[in-house]
C-alpha cells in the first residue's frame, strides 16, 4: 500500500502543467519528506512522523508557490494603450 502511495504522490507531482504547479508540488513534496523524518525523529513515534509530514507539505507547497517566477509581458493594443499579459 506505500509502494502505491508514493508512486502516486510521484505520478501527480511529474503530471503538473506549469511552472508554478511544478515547484508547488516539489516543495509540497519535499516538505512532507523533511517534516516526517524529523518528526519522527524528534518524536520517535509514527505519529510525529505524520504530523511533521503534513506540515511540512503544506508548508513547502505554499512556500513553494510563493516563490514561483511569474512572467508577464507588456503588450499595445490597437489604440497604443499599454496592457499586461501571461507569457
Amino acid at each position: 500500500m506505500k509502494k502505491i502511495l508514493i508512486i502516486a504522490a510521484v505520478a501527480a507531482t511529474l503530471g503538473a502543467c506549469t511552472a508554478q504547479q511544478e515547484r508547488t508540488a516539489g516543495g509540497a513534496l519535499i516538505g512532507a519528506g523533511a517534516g516526517a523524518v524529523i518528526g519522527g525523529i524528534a518524536t520517535g513515534r509514527a505519529g510525529g512522523a505524520l504530523a511533521g509530514a503534513a506540515i511540512g507539505g503544506a508548508s513547502g507547497a505554499i512556500i513553494g508557490s510563493a516563490t514561483s517566477p511569474t512572467r508577464t509581458c507588456v503588450g499595445r493594443d490597437e489604440w497604443g494603450r499599454r496592457f499586461t499579459y501571461d507569457c
